[in-house]
């Protein structure tokens, strides 16, 4: 059975899935980096939103 993406709590909003592009596509267009550097965030902190946007903040070139 698939996941109801149409049934959400607090925890889907804190974090993100690198398998999920449209996430990784919002990311990109809310903090101005490239899919690459949201995968690099995600793959240095985790899924976790807050961590992801507190990586990219510290390492925007």
């Amino acid at each position: 059975m698939a996941d109801d993406k149409t049934k959400k709590d607090a925890r889907d909003r804190s974090r993100v899935s690198a398998s999920e592009d449209y996430e990784i596509e919002y990311l990109a267009k809310k903090s101005g980096a490239t899919r690459e550097q949201i995968m690099e965030a995600i793959k240095a902190v985790g899924g976790n939103r807050e961590k992801i946007e507190a990586y990219l903040k510290n390492h925007a070139n």
